[in-house]
């Protein structure tokens, strides 16, 4: 399944609450999209997540019934580490 680079640009600081990651995983169950991880920016204003999604369309619909952004949604193919190893999702 393809893999998504999501940035999430936010008006206000984001606080993560457990309770609404619930509801966010059972959006996304119904979806069929898997959040993976994400990073949070210094200023609090933006996160950048990794999503396993069986398209960009789908990881938009489950951001909308979300409540979430999902600004730019970018599709990625593998990862390369500092030691120049690239590896294929």
């Amino acid at each position: 399944m393809p893999y998504f680079v999501i940035e999430r640009n936010y008006a206000v600081d984001v606080e993560p609450h457990f309770g609404a990651f619930d509801e966010i995983n059972r959006i996304n169950d119904a979806e069929g999209v898997r959040w993976l991880y994400s990073f949070l920016s210094l200023d609090k204003r933006k996160t950048f997540c990794l999503y396993e999604a069986p398209s960009a369309d789908v990881v938009r619909r489950a951001a909308v019934a979300a409540g979430l952004p999902a600004d730019v949604v970018v599709e990625v193919t593998g990862t390369v580490t500092p030691d120049g190893a690239l590896t294929s999702f």
